[in-house]
């Protein structure tokens, strides 16, 4: 082989070799951002049983924001705490101080009437007279007039099944992991919330 050859290859084989350890690097690069941001930023789950039915289903995919600013009627993921190590997807129904109290399924938050139209579908199969969310006060149940500091009230949207803050408490706003934006499955279910 000349030496004319020899040095048209070494060109060649040191340009491969940068363009696989380009990719591997950006590889690299790109799994260690996705690994922090779904550690820190993001929580990517899987929404299991019918609690939040029918705003989500069983095995719908969601990704929720840490660290995001709480308000009622904010989705979120929490850590259960009655069951280490599970977690819960709930709505915020009262935030710290707020009174709460459902009377003949009217919810009432300070007082005022709260529209909850994401259970309009349940309701309207119950036999007349019947209940949808059982009558509550936060003295009956708590023995307190408001919800605590640092603290959420929670409930899922299908009332007569789900487990929240009517049998487990409050929900401190430390065991909140984040706040549901997206369902991204099922694909013809994509939503923003």
């Amino acid at each position: 082989m000349s030496k004319k050859q020899n040095k048209k290859r070494q060109p060649e084989e040191e340009s491969l070799g940068k363009s696989i350890l380009d990719i591997v690097i950006t590889v690299v690069v790109c799994m260690a951002i996705y690994f922090v941001l779904f550690k820190f930023v993001f929580a990517n789950e899987t929404v299991s049983g019918p609690s939040m039915q029918p705003t989500f289903e069983s095995n719908d995919r969601i990704i929720a924001v840490r660290h995001s600013k709480l308000q009622r009627g904010d989705i979120v993921i929490l850590k259960a705490p009655d069951e280490p190590g599970a977690l819960y997807i709930k709505r915020i129904i009262g935030v710290p101080g707020d009174t709460i109290e459902s009377k003949n399924d009217t919810l009432y938050v300070n007082g005022k009437k709260v529209a909850e139209p994401y259970l309009t579908q349940y309701e309207k199969k119950l036999p007349k007279g019947q209940l949808y969310t059982n009558n509550f006060t936060l003295k009956k149940l708590f023995g307190v007039e408001r919800v605590p500091k640092d603290s959420y009230f929670v409930m899922g949207d299908h009332r007569d099944v789900s487990k929240d803050s009517r049998m487990i408490g409050f929900i401190k706003k430390s065991a909140i992991v984040g706040e549901v934006k997206v369902r991204y499955y099922p694909f013809n279910q994509f939503r923003f919330f």
